[in-house]
């Protein structure tokens, strides 16, 4: 069975750890690597779109970073309790006119006994900026 750690129930400081892995996941925009913290039938809302299983999440994130040009996340800690974590996060991208975005959003996380993923819950809204206001580089 394959295992992700650090496993729950969290403390704060493990859940943090969580936290920066997938901040650093992300990062990476490797759609495969970030999908391989979430179980094979995680189930996910992602603004008003609805995700199911590894395969439609490695497919979802391929999109994503398609479109979502020079893409830079920064995760932080809201929350935790014994399996779940919430997370408040920004993070900025362009699209393929040179428009900018800063996106800010929520996410509560619910998961397993092996430490992955098993629900992913977010609230995304997205700012037109200009490039000079990134923060995120």
């Amino acid at each position: 069975m394959e295992k992700k750690l650090p496993l729950p129930p969290f403390t704060e400081e493990t859940a943090k750890q969580k936290i920066q892995m997938a901040e650093d996941a992300w990062n990476s925009k490797d759609p495969v690597k970030v999908s391989m913290a979430y179980s094979i039938d995680t189930e996910w809302r992602n603004r008003s779109e609805f995700i199911n299983g590894r395969e439609e999440v490695q497919t979802f994130l391929e999109r994503k970073w398609n479109k979502e040009l020079d893409y830079r996340l920064k995760k932080s800690y809201w929350a935790h309790s014994d399996n779940r974590i919430a997370v408040r996060f920004e993070y900025e991208w362009r699209n393929d006119s040179g428009q900018w975005f800063r996106a800010y959003g929520n996410e509560n996380w619910e998961f397993d006994e092996n430490g992955l993923m098993k629900k992913r819950f977010a609230s995304i809204n997205d700012l037109p900026i200009k490039e000079e206001e990134r923060k995120l580089r």
